[in-house]
């Protein structure tokens, strides 16, 4: 009677392992397929033409603070924002006010000259660091 109770015992253990290996599986195949849809190459090369075109890469630069924060912070504070791509896109268009190191408030510059492609682009590259 002992030994039916084991195997019964077993076989639950193995059916609850199985099941939470299953549900582990789904969840990281879902997980790695949003990042491959939400991932699209960047052009770094692009990306720093446009940064120096647009005058970014005087207030900030890839790892070393500046006026303003470096890329790598940038990439960081967005780093588990779903609409990371999208509010940076935002930020860099539309100009806000922005505080700086010294403490005061200046409007940050707009680029407007670039196609919303160029942008996205820089946007990849500045989240990609």
């Amino acid at each position: 009677m002992k030994n039916r109770f084991e195997i019964k015992i077993l076989l639950i253990g193995m059916l609850l392992m199985m099941l939470s290996l299953s549900t582990y599986a789904e969840e990281s195949t879902a997980a790695s397929a949003t990042v491959a849809v939400t991932q699209q190459p960047v052009d770094a090369d692009a990306a720093i033409k446009v940064a120096r075109s647009e005058s970014c890469l005087r207030c900030h630069g890839v790892s070393k603070k500046k006026e303003g924060p470096p890329y790598t912070k940038i990439a960081a504070f967005y780093r588990n924002n779903a609409d990371a791509e999208d509010a940076l896109y935002e930020h860099i268009t539309t100009g806000p006010k922005v505080k700086l190191t010294d403490g005061h408030k200046e409007k940050h510059k707009a680029i407007l000259d670039k196609s919303p492609e160029q942008i996205r682009n820089l946007v990849r590259w500045i989240l990609a660091q």
